[in-house]
């Protein structure tokens, strides 16, 4: 078996931890691919022991070929480990060093068990939908796609104007410092921040929600997963905010026109025994939590 794994720090605390995914890993027999980065900070800052080992340091020379990939950190970390996967084949589970760990939601007290699930086979595996957002000029150096979610922000104090098109229809002039688009996975980030609703993954939609809308009466709408969304933004500044996920760059009005829609390929998140959507739902976003309960 072949795992790669990707981090970027972890607290000293988290040392034992690491020592007890070693052990298992070598018990296992697993051919290991390391983000070099991160290997360094363990061995030189979090004093972990050295592990026979690959590396990889980059995106261009992440392995195309492992079983798994193995995000230490939190969401955060969750998210930027999905852009060193070659092939939406390879599926991701994250184990969370962080504080809310949604998506990287395997506890330090789970890791032994979560990994005796994994070299049993004992698992299923969900298929997350990623946003693309598009413009004349390159974004994010080609990885202008998002988990979560794509938003158009203001650069400035002044307020933006985003007409949006849903195919050629089109939907409303957004007088706001911004836009959320989000997929199922992003409903329960930002876009539910600014009152989104959560939309459970697989249910094919994705969500439009504005930030500080100037009009009360906008809403965030939930829109099928199959549509083309245009936005075209205007503003008395000269230049406006596109972020996917952590991501961000600054455009310039030349190119006030960006196309948001559904990825080609899909992601892949391990589901475990123990672990189900709807228990992370309730236990890291208190969902309905209720004294009488």
């Amino acid at each position: 078996m072949k795992i790669a794994i990707y981090g970027k720090k972890i607290s000293p605390d988290f040392r034992q931890n690491i020592i007890e995914l070693y052990e298992k890993l070598k018990q296992h027999q697993v051919e290991v691919y390391f983000y070099e980065p991160f290997y360094s900070h363990l061995i030189n800052d979090a004093g972990c022991p050295p592990l026979t080992c690959k590396f990889f340091s980059s995106a261009s020379e992440s392995p195309n070929d492992v079983n798994f990939l193995i995000s230490i950190g939190g969401d955060g970390t969750f998210l930027e480990s999905m852009l060193y996967l070659k092939s939406s084949d390879i599926p991701v589970i994250g184990l969370n060093t962080g504080r809310l760990g949604y998506l990287a939601n395997i506890g330090r007290t789970e890791i032994s068990k979560a990994l005796d699930h994994l070299f049993n086979n004992e698992y299923e595996v969900e298929y997350r939908s990623l946003l693309r957002v598009e413009s004349e000029n390159k974004l994010f150096d080609g990885y202008n796609f998002a988990l979560n979610d794509v938003t158009i922000q203001k650069a400035s104090p002044t307020m933006i104007k985003i007409d949006a098109w849903i195919n050629d229809d089109f939907l409303n002039s957004y007088w706001t410092d911004g836009l959320i688009i989000a997929t199922p996975t992003g409903s329960t980030a930002y876009s539910l921040s600014v009152g989104g609703p959560i939309v459970v993954p697989g249910s094919n939609n994705f969500i439009i929600a504005p930030i500080a809308s100037h009009n009360l009466t906008v809403r965030p709408i939930v829109l099928p997963d199959d549509v083309r969304i245009k936005l075209v933004v205007s503003s008395r500044f000269e230049s406006f905010l596109v972020t996917a996920d952590n991501r961000s760059q600054i455009l310039d009005m030349k190119h006030n026109e960006l196309i948001v829609r559904k990825t080609k390929f899909r992601l892949k998140i391990l589901k475990l025994p123990f672990n189900n959507y709807f228990l992370t739902l309730r236990d890291k976003l208190m969902w309905g939590a209720d004294v009488r309960n």
